[in-house]
């Protein structure tokens, strides 16, 4: 069974996460660290899903952020995070 979690929602444990939101482009995953909170669309303000695609260790010396939003991609980013630079 896949949890899944949603925006304001307590990051239970540190890792890279898949973001799922059709609403709008954002990025494919991001590293979120425990103890945090998952960040919320900054275009739509709508709740964001997300689910653990690989726990992460913390790393000492690492200083976690707290990361409230997620940004809009537009197309040009899309294709260079993508690598293809395909539509």
């Amino acid at each position: 069974m896949t949890l899944r979690y949603n925006t304001d929602e307590i990051i239970p444990l540190g890792g890279i996460y898949l973001v799922l939101h059709e609403q709008h482009r954002l990025i494919r995953t991001i590293r979120l660290y425990a103890g945090n909170r998952f960040p919320r669309c900054s275009q739509c303000r709508d709740q964001v899903r997300f689910e653990l695609a690989q726990q992460m260790q913390e790393v000492p010396g690492d200083e976690p952020i707290q990361l409230y939003e997620l940004s809009l991609l537009d197309e040009a980013e899309e294709e260079a995070r993508d690598g293809s630079g395909l539509p």
